[in-house]
């Protein structure tokens, strides 16, 4: 495990784009902690209808925090699911953190 992996801090690139790509002003907005997740990922997974509305509100806000609930995803299965999520919405995930990560729709 590296050492920022235990940190919980996201690694040098996310989604093709380096962290660096990403404006500071984001990546402040997606670690605070006021910052509440829009949208949760439930027993359904990930459903059409959950798709259409994290696209939503990308269109809207440009940045989604989304709650996986607990014990829908294996911990593995959770990167793949961000990866699915940033693909069919062409977002990027800008954090992952156990449960919870951010979408950004700004490249």
């Amino acid at each position: 495990m590296g050492e920022s992996e235990g940190l919980g801090e996201a690694p040098d690139t996310i989604g093709g784009l380096a962290l660096s790509d990403i404006p500071a002003s984001i990546r402040r907005e997606a670690q605070s902690r006021e910052f509440q997740p829009s949208v949760r990922i439930g027993k359904t997974g990930i459903t059409d209808a959950l798709v259409e509305e994290i696209r939503g509100q990308l269109a809207k806000r440009k940045l989604v925090k989304i709650k996986i609930n607990k014990g829908i995803f294996e911990r593995s299965d959770r990167e793949v699911a961000w990866s699915h999520l940033e693909e069919v919405t062409n977002s990027t995930l800008v954090l992952s953190r156990g449960n919870v990560g951010v979408l950004w729709l700004g490249h």
